[in-house]
């Protein structure tokens, strides 16, 4: 049965510095800071997320002026490499200039406006308009105007790119086009100490998907800013997950949860996924851990579904009835059993450990660690066990959201275009190399459309499953929204503070 109320301020079961104590090495201190948020509420209209009047207050005092991550340094590895920045209705240049310095200009020719580069550029010695030929030197001087006798206004003092601030964190390169932005240092604050062992200086970006999705930019980070959701979007994951014994915390412009694994979540009751199931398997027959039911794969599009009181019924991948007594099923798991499998998925079995929880860490954390020992050599010994088996995951305001210790995700999303009912949703694993290595070229982005399926990604591995469950649930977010008549979404002390704190940052920015 669904935990609810419990007498106490926070979820049944073990709290996380307990588990921390059961840790075979010593754990960062980090791990054990609290710096929750205030009690609420924070209540937002839902208007926000689709109002045009709100999306261009987002431009002109969000985009115009906060510190955003455009790319990756390796992204623009030589002199004259450049990167296209979109973000809503404005573009950028990101541009190498140097072999260590990187500079940034609003993608926009200063004669009639006309987008310098509509796409990235390798090795280019100028920016030269396709619709009048005027031309600017990789710095942003003006190099060259046709006819400069009929503009006798126009300089390189006067009409020079103009140039956008341009910050560098971890090999990443951040800009502000506001002129007045307080320093990237203090937006940063002490970010550094938050990603250790493995600083993102060391880390590759081995994966970079990019999806399209029919849905505000700030509806798709919010679902994946909390744990509150996986009881209902992620069955798959109660076994495994103590998600709502999750640890919040927020730091400056940054936020953090820590969600620990190798737990049951105090949603699940321990008798019912104790019991063998026979023939089971990752992605093609599983149990539901709250009501018991045994979804089973017939093939793409087709899911048995059998109760625990013999009840059977046939669904598609999207839980829509086609015979049998039983008529009503999880669309997740439907979806997670019955839905798009790469080749070879059917049969994959689970590797899950079980017991109690401190061996069952310990065994997750040993496996990471062999998996790790290869590629970062007796490093791994210094490293513990909650390093590598939670899930430790920041939001840094507005828009990005890099993960802690091993687990290589980070995502970005911005709205797509100038639509703010759609978004891009992307994903980047950043692996880490050995000390001293250099890091190898960066993958090139895999684009998504809005109807593609991640699992089109089989880069992303076992997460398209997992993103599937998450976005299925967006566009009707998106829609539903404008049904509100309280218009109030309330959002909890807690379980979702990661998401209060983005809205209290987002209203000082818009306040300004």
């Amino acid at each position: 049965m669904v935990e609810t109320l419990t007498g106490t301020n926070r979820s049944k079961g073990i709290t996380y510095d307990e588990l921390l104590d059961m840790d075979t090495h010593q754990v960062p201190p980090r791990f054990r800071e609290d710096s929750p948020m205030p009690a609420g509420p924070t209540i937002v209209n839902p208007s926000i997320y689709y109002s045009r009047d709100f999306f261009d207050l987002e431009v002109e005092r969000l985009w115009k002026k906060v510190w955003q991550m455009a790319c990756h340094e390796d992204d623009i590895p030589n002199v004259g490499d450049s990167h296209v920045y979109d973000i809503a209705n404005l573009s950028f240049i990101i541009v190498r200039t140097a072999p260590d310095e990187i500079k940034a200009f609003p993608n926009a020719c200063l004669h009639r406006g006309r987008a310098l580069l509509t796409e990235d550029a390798k090795g280019v010695h100028e920016f030269r308009c396709p619709f009048h030929g005027w031309g600017w030197k990789i710095d942003g001087k003006l190099k060259e105007v046709p006819c400069q006798w009929d503009f006798p206004t126009v300089s390189e003092k006067t009409h020079s790119l103009p140039p956008v601030k341009v910050g560098r964190w971890g090999g990443w390169v951040f800009i502000n086009p506001d002129d007045n932005a307080e320093p990237f240092e203090d937006f940063l604050g002490d970010i550094d100490r938050h990603f250790q062992p493995i600083p993102f200086e060391r880390r590759y970006k081995a994966v970079h998907v990019a999806k399209k999705l029919r849905c505000n930019w700030k509806v798709a980070q919010e679902a994946f800013m909390e744990a509150y959701h996986v009881v209902a979007t992620h069955p798959t994951l109660l076994d495994v997950m103590g998600d709502a014994n999750s640890k919040y915390d927020v730091f400056g412009n940054l936020s953090r949860a820590i969600s620990p694994n190798g737990m049951l979540s105090p949603h699940v009751n321990p008798a019912l996924v104790a019991e063998p199931l026979e023939g089971a398997k990752t992605y093609a027959k599983v149990r539901h851990a709250l009501s018991g039911n045994v979804y089973e794969r017939l093939g793409e599009d087709r899911v048995k579904v059998t109760a625990r009181d013999g009840r059977t019924g046939i669904f598609d991948h999207a839980a829509h009835h086609i015979e049998g007594e039983l008529d009503h099923a999880d669309i997740q798991l439907c979806d997670w059993v019955g839905g798009r499998l790469p080749e070879g998925w059917e049969e994959e079995i689970d590797p899950t450990t079980t017991g109690p929880v401190p061996e069952r860490r310990k065994a997750m954390a040993d496996q990471m660690r062999e998996q790790w020992r290869e590629s970062l050599g007796d490093e791994v010994d210094e490293i513990s066990d909650a390093e590598f088996v939670d899930t430790i995951y920041y939001n840094l305001f507005p828009n990005i959201s890099p993960w802690g210790c091993f687990d290589p995700i980070f995502y970005r999303f911005r709205p797509n275009g100038d639509n703010p009912e759609e978004c891009i949703h992307e994903i980047m694993f950043m692996l880490p190399v050995a000390k001293g290595q250099p890091r190898p070229a960066p993958a090139p982005v895999h684009w998504l459309d809005f109807d593609d399926d991640y699992c089109d990604a089989p880069e992303l591995g076992m997460l398209a499953k997992v993103f599937n469950q998450d976005v299925v649930n967006l566009p009707h977010v998106q829609k539903g929204m404008k049904s509100i008549k309280s218009k109030e979404i309330v959002f909890a002390n807690y379980g979702e503070t990661k998401i209060r704190h983005f809205h209290k940052l987002l209203n000082e920015h818009l306040s300004r």
